[in-house]
């Protein structure tokens, strides 16, 4: 039996469903605790409303992922990047946006800090990973800026909660909700975008590839990332522009009755047109680096005489040190097909 042929066993937790089970059962877990909470008055239940509905479908994306990586990422180097990697990047980008005057350009300056940190923290987190396919960065950036986002969430809550006439449950809660619903199309697509191309351009090879591409790429996410956070603005100044109010009727930074509605109706409609050109960002660079994978795998193997290599002092899922070129330069190590599914 050929090293192509040998079975592999599936991680015992993949395709099990568990990422959408962990989903429902925390939402009710949620639910319950609110309920108590309200009946109880115990404001000691509130730390464990923001930690629920802060981790609750973060943490769902990190079930998501485990289901489906492959590879040397274990189970525990994902649940290790989600909370090393969320702690790590909140605090670096606090440390990085504490000098940040307000302006026209803050919440753009903002997405290309916390862009970068987050990229950081993908690269440390993948620097080991094999195979190094941009579906395979997607998980794992999505990984990373789940627990960004969790944690930033907890933060969002407890100030929500926090008020000069004491713990204001209901803007708790709607915090709550609210970057709940939107996390999956916040920071996860964020960095799953940046994790697809980095990891995409590095397909075959032993390292990562500084290119244009994963520039472009950082520009592109922290734009978004950008546009995301100063919807609230934009649509604020559209409205007022659309309707003929002048800003001067805006009192104590609060918007006219007049308007409100159709502030709303654009923040909304904002969201949905970035979440959607990111979502299709996403799409066309793993449909790209899928095709170009192929080819690549294609011209080794035809170099090489086949898809796989006896095995060796380099194992066996990787090529000839030349990279199968013929011209007998040491490039490292080349992975160039999935090894065994991950364990524990």
């Amino acid at each position: 039996m050929t090293l192509e042929t040998l079975p592999v066993a599936d991680h015992p937790h993949h395709r099990h469903g568990w990422w959408w089970k962990t989903l429902l059962g925390g939402l009710l877990l949620w639910v319950v605790t609110i309920v108590v909470t309200v009946a109880t008055q115990n404001t000691n239940l509130v730390p464990t409303i923001i930690l629920l509905g802060s981790f609750l479908v973060p943490f769902a994306v990190v079930l998501f992922v485990i289901e489906r990586v492959t590879g040397t990422v274990s189970t525990l180097q994902l649940v290790t990047a989600f909370f090393v990697g969320g702690i790590l990047g909140v605090l670096g980008a606090s440390l990085l946006e504490a000098d940040l005057r307000p302006g026209a350009g803050l919440y753009l300056l903002v997405g290309f800090v916390e862009e970068l940190v987050k990229g950081v923290l993908l690269v440390v987190v993948g620097w080991r990973v094999r195979p190094r396919t941009a579906r395979q960065g997607a998980l794992l950036g999505a990984t990373v800026g789940a627990g960004f986002s969790a944690f930033e969430s907890a933060g969002y809550a407890f100030n929500a909660a926090i008020t000069t006439r004491g713990i204001d449950l209901a803007s708790l809660l709607q915090t709550e909700v609210f970057r709940a619903v939107l996390s999956p199309v916040g920071h996860v697509l964020w960095t799953a975008i940046l994790g697809a191309v980095l990891f995409g351009v590095a397909h075959g090879r032993a390292r990562f590839r500084w290119t244009w591409q994963v520039l472009l790429a950082y520009v592109v996410v922290a734009v978004l990332h950008g546009l995301w956070d100063s919807n609230a603005t934009i649509s604020t100044l559209l409205a007022f522009v659309i309707t003929g109010t002048p800003l001067s009727a805006a009192q104590d930074g609060s918007v006219p009755a007049a308007v409100a509605g159709l502030v709303t109706a654009l923040y909304v409609a904002g969201l949905v047109v970035v979440s959607v050109i990111g979502v299709g960002v996403l799409v066309g660079v793993l449909l790209h680096h899928r095709r170009q994978a192929r080819r690549i795998d294609a011209a080794r193997d035809a170099g090489v005489g086949g898809p796989w290599q006896p095995p060796g002092v380099g194992g066996p899922w990787q090529v000839p040190v030349d990279g199968g070129r013929g011209d007998g330069e040491d490039e490292g190590p080349v992975w160039h097909r999935t090894p065994p599914r991950h364990t524990l």
